[in-house]
């Protein structure tokens, strides 16, 4: 597994080791072993995930963008098993340098690339291809009265969803979360996002 950083610290494009002949290809898609092992002392500290999701959308859905307030904010490992989405998430920290900015990734069935979404940051995707398969492992449960979000609409964003306005579907609760601008964030760049973990020293191997 290949770790490649991007512009927003904690944000990780995670890229599988995958075996190809004749008969098709076969990856680990989650190793607890290789994730501490490599991602683990990137990130500074370990990750426990505790929750497993999956999603079916057609195209031009658009899902996000979410978050879970503390204390029960959710740290995520995404991928797309079949189809192809545009994977987004933005920073929501107060106080940090890269407040508003983004990372946009597309996540495949053909790629099999993953990307690790910490705690403090807001998620969403669009779907790119007639249907997609999504699946996400969290490190929180599901907190339905934690629910947070900013709009996916925000064009202060500057997000390129790559999806016609006459086609993008969104779910009703989607559209009435606020814009950036308008948004108090419940996460600020000072908090200790993973008090329940052991943490790591960023050199260890």
């Amino acid at each position: 597994m290949e770790i490649i950083r991007t512009a927003l610290d904690g944000v990780l494009i995670l890229e599988p080791r995958v075996f190809r002949d004749d008969r098709g290809y076969f990856f680990e898609s989650f190793s607890k072993r290789e994730f501490d092992r490599k991602v683990a002392p990137v990130l500074g500290h370990g990750i426990n995930f505790v929750q497993d999701n999956e999603s079916r959308s057609s195209y031009g859905v658009m899902r996000g963008l979410h978050f879970q307030r503390p204390p029960f904010a959710q740290s995520k490992l995404v991928r797309c098993v079949e189809g192809k989405v545009l994977d987004v998430a933005v920073d929501i920290r107060k106080g940090s340098l890269t407040y508003g900015r983004h990372v946009a990734v597309e996540l495949s069935g053909e790629n099999h690339l993953q990307l690790f979404i910490p705690r403090g940051f807001a998620h969403g995707f669009a779907v790119l291809s007639e249907t997609a398969l999504f699946q996400y492992k969290c490190d929180d449960f599901y907190a339905p009265d934690y629910e947070g979000g900013i709009s996916i609409c925000d064009e202060t964003l500057g997000i390129d969803w790559k999806i016609p306005s006459d086609k993008a579907i969104f779910s009703g609760k989607d559209t009435l979360h606020k814009c950036l601008g308008d948004f108090d964030s419940p996460f600020s760049v000072d908090m200790d996002f993973y008090p329940e973990v052991g943490h790591h020293m960023i050199n260890d191997r």
